[in-house]
């Protein structure tokens, strides 16, 4: 045997894996982790580097699943193959309760290396459940470890809390503690990390505290370019193209190709506005958006109708028919003839999307050979780097977007360009034989200890979560004095360990991030937006669907807007500024009733609902159960921190319930007017003598918030 070929140990213990016919999507467990890590061995095993390849897993003998997992070993080719370890417990179980089974499958995984010609040059181990595996059998056999997470604890908790599944219900189904502790002891051992962006290492796994910024790697997964390839000159005649000739009036137009769900993180609504904006484009090009399957609209939940609606009232607001296409469905083989036909058309591909984590369609339009204009957010920077094969934009610049669209289609040779670099260098970075190349290059330093990873020092956290938050509203704390805001945000970052930070704005989810890209404030862990009827967290901005849910109680937006029609001295705000769970209206004190009476008049025609007013002309309408105040709250009990380690920052009279009760409160001194003036006397309420984010500054310092959150 030559051993200066290197054998592999792959590790991926949920889930039911073979060789041949995998059985994707009959569960949870079975997807595209299961794909990953069988593509991986394969490819690892065309390497004339490698010797052996052992994808190790669970034995299953169950007769709820084939009797092709009860193999102890399944040969994939001469240098591969699937080998089946029993965890004691042989039977198919989910992921979340193998814990207990865990140690047994070490055991066992030790025993059956101890009996192989030889030990494996590395252990790769695939998930955390395989990682608390692998950093046993590290520390035992003195194998360096590589460790890829596919999903992490920390950001599924956010996901599940988003959801409206409680603290408890998460602990008891998914056993969470364990899997985060796992997650924090495998990286403590790991020699590498591989990602498949830098976003996934800046947003992810630098919320753990074993992180260690040396030993990522960004290795991209493969891209299978058989099925997504340039052209051949028979798309018109496809059905593709024929979904889409119902709705345009020149159909052979430049396609302006969209796909993607219908997400409001997503943002295709801003690629029709942008779009519509543009008599140019409109003039040149077709827009096709693909966004999922729909059958009825009314089958859609209350978040995804809102977006579809939006997207035809923005179509037909700007006059677009003939000129959009927004087909019902297309199905996942058709998908890579979809490129080809845009490709063929000379258009381009384009993802608005708010933040993208990876960009797989990017990766599919290229190897297509279709140039594409993308969001700067996320793993499209990745890509467009590597591949050279189109421009970012930012996501909410609508002016930006038409313009790069049209910058493309107007140049023909730069067209040319991006395509031919697409097709290039796809097959340089995402193929499986470039993931293959970095990957042994990546196990030769290991090996070689050519590359040593030396640990920064580091202590664990006592608990999980945070122990305290930052809340502050956006217009009058953060915005009138850039270097006290630098001097914030530079505290905030050096505490993000221990201390949440939360920003609480009466705008909408697109303006308030437009404020914060164009001032350099901090993505927040906790955005509340449309004075507190929406609640995201973290960069991939999830959205809390519970509190959507809880806010809906006795909710009829028509019926206020119906009621208040009539009433002078009040004036619906532009479209821009209304949202699902908010009525805004300017307010003209001269000749409106005042405050008070149209609360009146709503409530004696049975409306529940709260009426804020602020800045002395802004008057917000949302449902009884929402307010900043109320969002805050339920941030709080989601993140499972006290209200009195709670920091509150405002400026408005649209913020005074979330600066009532037992939160630390300041009022900055350029508060408007004499709105806040009534809490003076309520303790602990702390009246700075500091203007914007000074004053933040100064309450931090008079509650010594930090020392109070450590």
């Amino acid at each position: 045997m030559n051993t200066t070929q290197k054998y592999i140990l792959l590790i991926s213990i949920h889930g039911l894996i073979r060789g041949k016919n995998l059985e994707l999507g009959i569960d949870a467990d079975t997807g595209g982790q299961t794909t990953y890590v069988l593509e991986l061995t394969k490819a690892l095993a065309q390497c004339k580097d490698i010797d052996r390849v052992d994808l190790m897993t669970r034995l299953l003998i169950d007769k709820q699943v084939s009797e092709d997992y009860s193999q102890p070993l399944e040969l994939i080719n001469n240098k591969a193959n699937i080998v089946r370890i029993s965890s004691g417990n042989n039977l198919y179980i989910p992921k979340e309760q193998l814990w207990d089974l865990l140690d047994n499958f070490a055991d066992n995984a030790i025993e059956y290396l101890k009996n192989q010609p030889r030990l494996p040059d590395v252990i790769h181990s695939h998930y955390a459940d395989a990682g608390y595996v692998g950093t046993r059998l590290s520390h035992q056999l003195g194998i360096p470890l590589i460790h890829t997470g596919h999903s992490l604890g920390r950001s599924k908790r956010k996901r599940l809390l988003a959801s409206g599944v409680k603290r408890d219900v998460i602990e008891n189904r998914y056993n969470m503690t364990r899997r985060i502790n796992a997650e924090e002891d495998t990286l403590s051992t790991s020699e590498r990390v591989i990602t498949s962006t830098n976003q996934e290492i800046n947003e992810q796994y630098a919320q753990y505290d074993y992180y260690q910024p040396a030993q990522m790697r960004v290795i991209p997964p493969g891209t299978d370019v058989g099925v997504f390839s340039p052209p051949i000159g028979n798309e018109w005649n496809s059905t593709v193209f024929n979904t889409l000739t119902p709705f345009l009036r020149e159909p052979r137009k430049p396609i302006i190709l969209a796909l993607s769900r219908l997400d409001q993180r997503k943002n295709i609504q801003i690629l029709v506005e942008a779009f519509g904006q543009c008599d140019e484009l409109q003039e040149k090009a077709n827009l096709a958006i693909f966004a999922g399957t729909r059958d009825d609209v009314k089958d859609l939940d209350t978040s995804t109708q809102e977006i579809f609606t939006d997207l035809l009232l923005a179509i037909d607001r700007y006059n677009l028919y003939g000129k959009v296409a927004y087909p019902k469905f297309v199905a996942r083989e058709e998908i890579g003839l979809l490129y080809r036909l845009a490709a063929l058309s000379g258009g381009v591909f384009v993802n608005p999307a708010l933040t993208e984590p990876f960009g797989l369609t990017l990766i599919e339009a290229a190897a297509s050979g279709l140039p594409i204009i993308v969001t700067r957010d996320g793993g499209p920077v990745d890509i467009i780097k590597n591949c050279q094969n189109g421009y970012l934009i930012d996501p909410l610049d609508t002016e930006e977007i038409s313009q790069k669209i049209l910058q493309l289609l107007n140049d023909k040779q730069q067209w040319t360009i991006f395509a031919e670099n697409g097709l290039k260098n796809v097959k340089k970075h995402y193929t499986w034989t470039s993931h293959v190349h970095l990957y042994c290059k990546m196990v030769q330093s290991l090996i070689d200890k050519t590359e040593p990873l030396q640990r920064l020092p580091l202590q664990r956290r006592s608990m999980l979560y945070h122990k305290g938050a930052i809340a502050s509203s956006l217009d009058q704390n953060l915005l009138g004095d850039p270097k006290s805001r630098e001097e914030l945000m530079n505290i905030i970052q050096a505490h993000r360990n221990n201390i949440s930070f939360c920003i609480v704005t009466g705008r909408r989810l697109d303006s308030a991030l437009k404020v914060l890209r164009q001032n350099s404030i901090l993505q927040p862990d906790g955005l509340i937006t449309s004075m507190g009827t929406e609640i995201y967290y973290g960069s991939d901005l999830i959205k809390d669907t519970a509190w959507t849910n809880h806010i809906n109680y006795h909710w009829n937006r028509q019926q206020v807007v119906n009621l208040l029609a009539e009433l002078s001295g009040l004036t619906l705000q532009s479209k821009e500024r209304q949202s699902t769970y908010k009525i805004s209206y300017y307010y003209d004190d001269s000749i409106a009733p005042s405050v008070d009476e149209i609360k009146r008049i709503l409530h004696q025609n049975e409306q529940t609902v709260n009426v804020i007013f602020s800045f002395g002309q802004f008057l917000d309408i949302v449902p009884i159960r929402a307010s900043k105040g109320y969002a805050l709250r339920w941030f709080a009990q989601q993140r499972d921190i006290p209200l009195n380690r709670i920091l509150t920052a405002g400026g408005s009279g649209g913020d005074e319930d979330m600066m009532r009760g037992n939160t630390l409160s300041v009022v900055v001194a350029n508060r408007h007017q004499e709105e806040l003036s009534t809490l003076a006397d309520i303790e602990p309420i702390y009246f700075s003598q500091k203007q914007f984010a000074a004053g933040i500054l100064d309450g931090i310092n008079y509650y010594n918030f930090i020392s109070l959150c450590e």
